[in-house]
């Protein structure tokens, strides 16, 4: 497996090296560095099997989210995760809607960055929780089971349930297995929980569900 950390600060390259060492038990994990954007996309071309980008937002040849928006262009299968030193909420929002499967403060613990990883790389998305939690609003649910859900938002209890996992960061795969339902019927819940929230992705409806006091 190889991963790109793209970082202008050296220690926080080397910090991560040892994390990712462990991401994938009994395989050997190749891990590029790049300190600029520039660099970062000279690796990228010339290592078409990259498995992961994580990439900090505030580098020294590109402002803002150019970086983000150019390797979505330019490597548009290539998964990569922001890792920054702010955990702002409209900077999180912002960096998923441009594209980013996953967005990792740097005060996160190992733990907290493998568990991170290992669902992006198993086709999830990462939102840190606490960049997104906000306190209840009366009409919120701060304390909710599915049937408590289900009557909030119109969906069944079995839907409620796939929505309770779905936050919890879990695959379509993961839920129809701990569900015990066929993978088309997770999907077919999840559509009418993206309906109920009046969104399109799992990351829309992990913010929706937030702003509802809705928690896995």
């Amino acid at each position: 497996m190889k991963v790109l950390i793209v970082d202008d600060h050296q220690m926080i390259r080397e910090g991560i090296r040892p994390v990712l060492s462990r991401l994938e038990p009994g395989t050997e994990v190749e891990v590029l560095e790049a300190g600029n954007f520039e660099e970062a996309m000279w690796i990228c071309s010339r290592n078409p099997d990259l498995e992961l980008v994580l990439l900090d937002l505030r580098l020294p040849d590109v402002a803002g989210f150019t970086a983000l928006s150019s390797l979505q262009e330019r490597f548009p299968s290539l998964p990569v995760v922001v890792m920054s030193g702010e955990d702002d909420a409209e900077l999180v929002r912002s960096a998923i809607d441009r594209g980013a499967l996953g967005y990792i403060p740097k005060s996160s613990s190992g733990d907290v960055i493998l568990g991170a990883l290992r669902l992006v790389l198993s086709g999830g998305t990462y939102v840190p929780r606490e960049a997104i939690e906000r306190p209840a609003s009366p009409a919120g649910l701060p304390q909710h089971s599915p049937d408590e859900v289900s009557r909030r938002l119109g969906i069944t209890p079995r839907q409620a349930e796939v929505l309770g996992l779905l936050l919890a960061g879990k695959s379509n795969k993961v839920i129809s297995r701990d569900l015990n339902l066929a993978e088309s019927t997770v999907k077919n819940h999840v559509a009418a929980v993206f309906k109920a929230l009046n969104v399109t992705t799992r990351v829309q409806a992990v913010l929706a569900a937030a702003k509802l006091g809705i928690k896995s």
